[in-house]
């Protein structure tokens, strides 16, 4: 390994020990590389399917600068590139000579390691989603309040999880990955999905948590069936688990949206989130890793 070279690994305690302060560093940005990691470490590596995920880690003079972790069937993920990274990043990845169906991060580094990758493979890329993370500031409850109330998930409720967790991915456009009862059964062990339910408590809308990681939470996803959007309900479960969150004593509270959707946008801002910063989800179409 020379002074300035990317490096894969196949470890996940190796790539923590190398790359984990480099992570917490930036708990925001690096928001999603934290999560996943943890719940590997938490869950296991087999969480996300039969294909082991692996990790990738720039190192200049012996300082991280630069990750990536790839779960399969999910995109690569890389953190903050600059243009001689991503295209040397490129490089690795040919060399690696796995598939690599798509990646996602900030929107300049993938925007850069998309057409990097494209001169390298002749690979066509395309942008699938462009997002943007907000963090809350001042928490600000939606008014009016819809009728119903907030109540953590529990045991009873793994089928309704399941089910929803399904009706979500679909409605995002993504394959289920993660298994939808492992992720059902994850987060009713802590805790981690919140309903706004009616009087007679049927529940109405979702929001899920992650745990705590770096100081920092994300809530996601949040769903509501498309027969009962439009009444506020989303809003609600939102600010309740934000409000958790922040009462727990995380230091930030985050989350994505998509750029498509302005309503879900104008109601997190309404809430009290703001801008971080703009991420894009690209999709690889015919690469060929030996040219």
């Amino acid at each position: 390994m020379g002074s300035d070279d990317w490096y894969r690994i196949d470890d996940l305690g190796v790539f923590l020990s190398r790359a984990g302060d480099f992570l917490r560093s930036r708990p925001a940005p690096h928001t999603l590389a934290l999560t996943v990691t943890e719940q590997l470490r938490t869950r296991g590596t087999g969480v996300y399917g039969d294909e082991a995920p692996y990790f990738g880690v720039l190192e200049r003079r012996e300082t991280v600068r630069a990750v990536y972790f790839r779960t399969p069937p999910y995109r690569l993920n890389v953190t903050s590139l600059t243009p001689e990274e991503a295209g040397a990043l490129a490089a690795h990845l040919a060399a690696d000579g796995r598939p690599l169906p798509g990646v996602s991060g900030e929107r300049a580094s993938v925007a850069e390691l998309a057409r990097a990758w494209e001169r390298r493979t002749g690979a066509r890329a395309a942008v699938r989603q462009r997002q943007r993370l907000y963090r809350l500031d001042t928490l600000t409850a939606p008014g009016p309040v819809p009728r119903g109330r907030a109540r953590v998930a529990g045991e009873a409720d793994r089928e309704q999880l399941v089910r929803w967790y399904g009706e979500f991915m679909a409605a995002v456009g993504e394959g289920a990955g993660q298994r939808a009862e492992g992720w059902a059964d994850a987060r009713i062990s802590y805790g981690g999905v919140t309903f706004w339910e009616d009087a007679d408590g049927t529940p109405l809308a979702m929001a899920g948590v992650t745990p705590m990681v770096a100081g920092q939470v994300r809530v996601a996803p949040v769903y509501t069936p498309a027969q009962l959007r439009g009444r506020g309900y989303a809003g609600a479960v939102t600010a309740e688990v934000s409000r958790a969150a922040r009462a727990s004593g995380a230091d930030e509270v985050l989350l994505f949206t998509d750029l498509a959707n302005p309503t879900s946008n104008a109601l997190y801002q309404r809430i009290g989130y703001r801008p971080v910063a703009d991420f894009d989800l690209y999709d690889f179409d015919g690469h060929d890793v030996t040219r």
